[in-house]
């Protein structure tokens, strides 16, 4: 049946009768119709469903935005088995759009972006913080019960995060090491002590240079694979089934490739310190005519021990950091590409932005402590 109506005044109230169907086929029919209705002022008007035949949602909004007014629901008379239902459904579901909020232009905005930029630094700070609680926690019990530790992925987990990123760290750690002992070597030499080389080459590469370049590395390309791998899989929906199952993303996911992380990232900073300081006795030799042989003994007698450690300290905390923040922002992504294309950015950023932090808070604290 075609939807029609009719508008009665009964009292003081307003009665607007439906009759026959109102679906998404046949409100069109009287839409123009009802839009033309003289505005009712602050009281609803009240809906006879009495011969109302079959009505949708589509129906029910049409009714709803020509009748309500206000927050009051509308006064239905008659019965109808799913008129009320509907009624409610489109009232809790039709918030209006907000407006836009003005655009801010000058100093205004640049004032409103430094706030928002503090205010979201704040809320990472505060989530990272929960993340690293609740990977301790989980880190504890499976370490507590070896039998659910998963060696598999762990062993997975460190050949194409650690084993793979061999090469690239060790080549760029050469290059690096190349190119202090050549600045190093020039500069110097203008005053007569380009011998002190070695021990440029020795400190920088020990103590910095090798961590650094590693965990940048890492960040930019394992950390980005933490979070693409994980991110696709909540876009798949993978970790909403391990939880149907009963498996925990956090003893599956997060504390395989922090443990993977742990293991690798020491080993992956020493082959950096290598090779940084074969780069720089290759520089000596050709340059400043300094033997091999005696580049190593130079090293041995001029450079304490404990600036190795100095930067083989840094690795583990290096991995927590790196292994946290790629997983956090895989597990937080949300069901769109775009989402993720958001969080692998975010992941290297904040990465590479608390590597660096962290290395010089190290670098502040072994010069408090002479050491």
């Amino acid at each position: 049946m075609r939807a029609a109506f009719d508008i009665r005044e009964e009292g003081r109230e307003r009665i607007l009768a439906l009759k026959g169907d109102w679906t998404v086929w046949t409100v069109s029919d009287v839409d123009a119709a009802l839009r033309a209705l003289p505005a009712h002022g602050e009281r609803a008007l009240t809906v006879d469903v009495s011969n109302l035949g079959r009505m949708d949602v589509a129906g029910a909004w049409v009714v709803e935005r020509t009748a309500r007014a206000g927050e009051a629901p509308l006064k239905v008379l008659g019965a109808h088995d799913a008129a009320g239902r509907l009624f409610s459904a489109v009232r809790a579901s039709g918030d209006e759009t907000p407006h836009p909020p003005e655009s801010l232009r000058g100093v205004v905005a640049v004032l409103d972006r430094l706030g928002r930029s503090v205010a979201n630094l704040r809320r990472e700070a505060i989530e990272s913080l929960a993340f690293l609680g609740l990977t301790l926690v989980t880190l504890i019990r499976v370490l507590a019960q070896p039998k659910r530790i998963r060696w598999v992925s762990i062993v997975n987990v460190m050949e194409q995060a650690g084993l793979n990123a061999l090469p690239i760290i060790m080549m760029l750690s050469f290059f690096i090491g190349v190119v202090v002992a050549f600045l190093g070597s020039r500069i110097l030499g203008d005053f007569g002590a380009s011998v002190f080389t070695v021990e440029l080459v020795a400190f920088s590469v020990l103590r910095e240079f090798g961590i650094v370049i590693t965990a940048v590395l890492l960040a930019g390309r394992t950390d980005s694979a933490f979070t693409a791998q994980i991110g696709a899989m909540k876009m798949r929906q993978e970790i909403d089934a391990m939880r149907v199952l009963g498996i925990d993303p956090m003893e599956a996911i997060v504390v395989p490739r922090l443990i993977a992380m742990l293991v690798m990232t020491p080993i992956l900073a020493f082959a950096a310190v290598i090779a940084g300081l074969f780069g720089g006795m290759l520089v000596c030799w050709v340059a400043l005519g300094v033997s091999p042989v005696m580049f190593t003994t130079r090293i041995q007698e001029a450079v304490p021990v404990q600036h190795f450690w100095a930067g083989m300290i840094k690795a583990p905390v290096m991995a927590v950091v790196l292994a946290l923040v790629g997983c956090r922002h895989g597990l937080e992504t949300g069901a769109d590409v775009t989402s993720l294309g958001k969080r692998v950015t975010s992941s290297v950023v904040q990465a590479i932005f608390l590597v660096i932090i962290i290395d010089a808070f190290f670098a502040i604290w072994f010069l408090e402590m002479d050491w």
